[in-house]
């Protein structure tokens, strides 16, 4: 096997005229400072090792002869030296690609176009004269090739070589343009794009809580179209560029100078392989592209695997044919490059997107500034893969914040996140990073940090008093459990007990005279309609319901008028039995105990009628109203009146009644007191006629409950008023002055 090196030394660029046997003559320019090993398959590489190419013959009369690249780049000469080195690595592995053998041919590019151009284009057409022998033309053909570092390079290359259909792999090319596939279908690189630095960029950002950030780029066309990604990578998120500045290279110099280390800064991988002051940070950043050299002739070690792999028949071209790598096909490579999955022994996972991109991995390097010295210190990692939008892994215990914090991670907003409860509100004429929180209409609820919008509560739900959750709404009514329902149960339960010790006092003394004289039959039927009265007001406590609601108004209006037809049938019979003591008059027939009995009825059934239309027409029914209360809406559980006519109908019987009883008893006021109780009927219904007018106004202008306890107040003030004006003197002569107890005391005038 023929082998050929040629040191770094003797690295130069000579025209040639090499003779071989015969008549043949080869006139061609060798490519610039090359290394060579022979084998199976030659992968060809470009790499810039020096950095300034010679001048070119413009005048065209002659050749330049002994013109050599000047300014030697250490750190491209380490890419060439790894590129050897994985070849050798990959061909003492028993395991990838036994029985063939990879060689390389390497060339000095000059970090210049042209001399690159020239030193692919030799090596793909294998009439390279420094490696010619005897027979014109056997220089190695190069299938693949590995390089160029250059994206400028990369894409006249690319453009070039790919009228021969012969595919490329990129170490540190990172133009976005080269991610186009229909234009460069044949270029792949193991170094990401720019675009997926900016899309790093920005998710740092984020993933930092820093919507508020300064720009600022390099005056140069990396600079412009960098900052250019960043902006459309922060498009559409929460990050606002508060300036974009930009400014010559040579003033970033001055951050070091001037000291600004208040500041924290990001910056791109350029800040550490540019080299600011001394720094060369030769022995982990620089490393990064050393890797991606690596990697990029391990890709193709297993795309050459794979086609070893290949069984005649099932392959993947015409008819099933596998490709004969003695013979390779630069086409071919390209096809099984497409399909690379694998895994370096450094444990990274390698891969092609169908645009020729691979995963974007990048590490994070934290400055550590102490006494004038810059430290790069290994913080963290990003990687991402393809359907993934990439990961973060960052020891932040060994980050120095800007201003030398180690221990909080400093706050860069234009306004600070809205708590829960509030809501954003842009400030107008300013970026989206710049907003007013305002809290949340009532009604409405915000539960994350940075909402917005309010999110209205549903239907019976309400917002607390912090507008980050719906309670459900208030449900309001009179009940047992309330102080003011229990306070009123414990009052008319009180009226009905007194009522019936009143009836059975009265039971008790029946056949005494004074009991008898006040017709102990229209008084036991008045006392109980006033216990009727007294408990009708417990069916208006407690959460209404189809029956409660019927009962209420129904008890309440024929207890009342039964009282009340009493109270009128005994003021009628005062009225005419003294009107019969005159001569010739004789009324007493038409007020017997059958004729009162038969009045209160009438009266009752009248009523009675009245109700029963009530409940059969338009009964009183369950229903909810809501209220606002304290800002706040209140669900009131109350019973619809049904027909406001029939209540209306209901409450004005019983003031006709009361209106006329009032009446008969102002006009028996000036008989003799021990025969009648003309004064105390017309003390009563004077309080019970006061009371029910002032509870018109007080229903109307009570919310919610209050209104059932105002109508309640008015049934237990009129009933207390009634029991205790007729009867208390009444029990107070039969139990304490029974002296008086008499029929001669009754007689008396």
């Amino acid at each position: 096997m023929y082998a050929c090196t040629l040191l770094l030394c003797y690295l130069t660029g000579q025209l040639l005229g090499v003779d071989g046997g015969g008549d043949c003559q080869l006139m061609v320019k060798s490519i610039t400072g090359n290394v060579y090993q022979a084998g199976d398959v030659v992968i060809g590489g470009l790499f810039p090792v020096h950095m300034e190419a010679p001048h070119p013959e413009m005048e065209f009369k002659r050749r330049k002869v002994n013109d050599s690249c000047k300014i030697f780049n250490q750190r491209a000469y380490r890419w060439l030296q790894t590129m050897i080195f994985a070849v050798q690595e990959i061909n003492s592995n028993p395991g990838l690609l036994p029985n063939l053998s990879l060689g390389y041919l390497a060339a000095d590019t000059c970090l210049a176009e042209s001399t690159t151009l020239v030193a692919a284009m030799t090596m793909v057409t294998g009439q390279d004269v420094s490696l010619a022998d005897t027979d014109c033309g056997s220089a190695p053909t190069v299938p693949v090739i590995i390089g160029d570092a250059r994206s400028s390079g990369s894409i006249v290359v690319a453009d070039t070589l790919g009228v021969f259909d012969i595919p490329m792999v990129s170490y540190f090319a990172s133009c976005v343009c080269l991610s186009d596939s229909w234009k460069y279908p044949l270029f792949f690189r193991t170094m990401p794009s720019d675009a997926e630095e900016a899309q790093a960029m920005a998710k740092l950002l984020l993933l930092l809580g820093w919507t508020w950030v300064g720009l600022v780029s390099a005056d140069d066309d990396f600079g412009r179209f960098g900052s250019q990604m960043l902006m459309e990578a922060l498009r559409g998120t929460e990050v606002c560029v508060a300036y974009h500045e930009v400014i010559p290279k040579a003033l970033f110099q001055e951050v070091v100078h001037q000291n600004i280390t208040d500041k924290q800064w990001i910056a791109n991988d350029a800040w550490v392989t540019y080299g600011i002051g001394k720094s060369l940070y030769a022995d982990v950043s620089q490393l990064r592209i050393t890797y991606n050299v690596y990697k990029g002739v391990y890709a193709i070690a297993h795309a050459l695997h794979d086609m070893l792999a290949c069984q005649p028949g099932k392959g993947p071209f015409l008819n099933g044919q596998c490709p004969n790598v003695k013979r390779l096909q630069p086409a071919q490579i390209h096809h099984y490059l497409r399909g690379v999955n694998f895994t370096t022994p450094l444990g990274e996972r390698i891969y092609f997107d169908q645009n020729g991109d691979p995963p974007a991995s990048y590490d994070i390097i934290n400055w550590h500034v102490a006494e004038g010295t810059i430290q790069f210190v290994h913080v963290g990692h990003f990687v991402s893969y393809q359907g993934s939008s990439g990961q973060f892994h960052i020891d932040m215990d060994r980050v120095v914040w800007g201003g030398g914090n180690r221990h909080m991670v400093p706050v860069s907003v234009c306004s600070s996140p809205c708590p829960p409860g509030t809501r954003k509100a842009v400030q107008k004429g300013r970026p989206v990073c710049c907003f007013d929180c305002l809290p949340c209409a009532e009604g409405e609820v915000s539960n994350e940090i940075g909402s917005l919008e309010c999110v209205r509560c549903p239907e019976r739900f309400w917002s607390n008093s912090n507008h980050t959750v719906c309670v459900a709404q208030q449900v309001d009514f009179l009940s047992y459990n309330d102080s003011m329902g229990m306070i009123l149960s414990i009052i008319s339960v009180a009226g009905a007990t007194l009522t019936a010790a009143t009836s059975s006092t009265f039971l008790y003394y029946r056949h005494t005279p004074f009991v008898r004289a006040n017709n102990s039959e229209v008084s036991f039927m008045l006392l109980l309609s006033l216990k009727l009265c007294f408990l009708c007001a417990l069916a208006f406590i407690g959460q209404p319901a189809v029956l409660s609601c019927m009962l209420r108004h129904t008890l309440f209006g024929i207890s009342f008028v039964t009282c009340i037809s009493c109270l009128l049938s005994r003021t009628v019979v005062v009225l005419v039995a003294f009107r019969s003591t005159l001569p010739g008059k004789n009324l007493m027939r038409y007020v017997g105990p059958t004729q009162q009995r038969l009045g209160i009825c009438i009266c009752t059934l009248v009523q009675g009628l009245i109700c029963t239309l009530w409940l059969t027409l338009a009964p009183p029914q369950p229903a909810e109203r809501a209220i606002q209360e304290n800002q706040r809406p209140k669900i009131i559980l109350e019973c619809a009146m049904g027909s406001v006519v029939a209540f209306s109908l209901v409450l004005g019987y019983i003031g006709l009644l009361a209106c006329l009883c009032l009446l008969l008893a102002f006009l028996a006021r000036k008989l003799p007191d021990n025969f009648n109780e003309a004064k105390l009927i017309t003390f009563s219904m004077l309080i019970f006629c006061a009371v029910w007018v002032a509870f018109v106004p007080a229903y109307i202008s009570s919310p919610g409950k209050y209104s059932v306890a105002v109508e309640i107040f008015a049934i237990l003030a009129s009933s207390y008023g009634l029991l205790l004006c007729i009867f208390a003197p009444k029990c107070y002569i039969i139990l304490l002055r029974p002296e008086k107890n008499n029929k001669k005391h009754l007689m008396t005038r």
